[in-house]
């Protein structure tokens, strides 16, 4: 067996909460994988966020920075995996299942001509996987035959790795020629807003098409406020304008495993409850006593929204007044 290598990514100089994901994957293939275990840092600028890398108890620790990688593009990372992967000798390579792990790692596995194990919930051997599909009604179990596997965690299934105590040698590594093979980053938009990100929240609250109104919603942005929580909604609220869908929770949408998990208003159609049924502790408000979402609730409130939601800001105000 070879070495296990893996990607983490980092913003603002400091590991990414899906980092420290990947992390926890990357302790649990090592051990059923064996070999050294080597984490890859690649930016402009990652000398402080390898330094926090480095105290996770990996083997060792390697950067790639150039100007030109700034920002990402799979086109500039994926060959500086694929050669730092080379040059270590890892037969397992993996990152976390977001937006760029969902990017990159697939086109690491075509440059390796690698077998590819996306998005996977559990590791069950040297090259054996856990996975769900099918909104999380089936699990599959998947073993890649080649030599050198690929994988992608799913983020919600890993919890957040803290520090070994351990100090890893960091080494810095020669980027090579980077070609862009004709792409060019433009533009970062995002909407940028003072509450958490929704993959990255401990605590979200969501609102579904039972608020009626965008304007409803201000009364989770209170509630969102006063705990500190990222505000979600269903498919069926941004579909129907209430709220932007970068906000979606869902297969269709994103992913979250919070520590609590406020569903308000939403029934729980299967594409929702397949986004956000990893959290550790789900309170349901909805009127409708037979609504889907009290099947994964662990704590139910069967009322409306207009009642429970004045009544929750009332309790919350007394508890923080002391």
């Amino acid at each position: 067996m070879g070495n296990v290598l893996i990607f983490l990514e980092q913003a603002d100089g400091a590991l990414r909460p899906a980092a420290l994901s990947a992390i926890s994957f990357a302790r649990t293939a090592h051990q059923a994988h064996g070999g050294k275990l080597l984490f890859l840092l690649v930016g402009d600028n990652v000398k402080a966020a390898a330094e926090q890398a480095a105290t996770f108890g990996a083997d060792a620790v390697f950067t790639v920075e150039a100007p030109a990688l700034k920002n990402y593009l799979a086109e500039t990372y994926a060959p500086i995996v694929v050669k730092v992967a080379k040059e270590q000798g890892a037969s397992l390579i993996g990152g976390t299942a977001t937006a760029v792990g969902k990017d990159l790692l697939p086109r690491v596995a075509g440059l390796l001509d690698a077998g590819l194990a996306p998005d996977v919930s559990a590791v069950l051997g040297a090259r054996q996987f856990r996975r769900a599909s099918n909104a999380g009604n089936v699990v599959q179990s998947l073993e890649v035959l080649g030599d050198i596997v690929v994988v992608s965690a799913r983020q919600t299934e890993f919890a957040r790795a803290t520090p070994a105590g351990s100090k890893s040698p960091v080494t810095a590594v020669a980027p090579g020629q980077i070609d862009a093979r004709g792409a060019e980053f433009v533009e970062l938009q995002t909407q940028k807003r003072d509450r958490p990100d929704l993959t990255e929240a401990r605590i979200i609250v969501s609102g579904g098409r039972g608020m009626k109104d965008g304007k409803n919603f201000a009364q989770i942005e209170q509630i969102c406020d006063m705990l500190g929580a990222a505000m979600g909604a269903s498919r069926a609220a941004c579909d129907a304008g209430m709220v932007p869908n970068d906000l979606q929770v869902g297969q269709t949408g994103k992913v979250v495993a919070p520590d609590l998990y406020i569903a308000v208003a939403i029934s729980g159609a299967i594409q929702h409850l397949a986004g956000m049924k990893g959290s550790k502790v789900i309170v349901a408000i909805n009127k409708d006593a037979e609504a889907p979402i009290f099947q994964v609730a662990d704590y139910g409130l069967v009322t409306t929204w207009e009642k429970a939601l004045p009544e929750l800001q009332s309790e919350l105000k007394r508890v923080k007044a002391h």
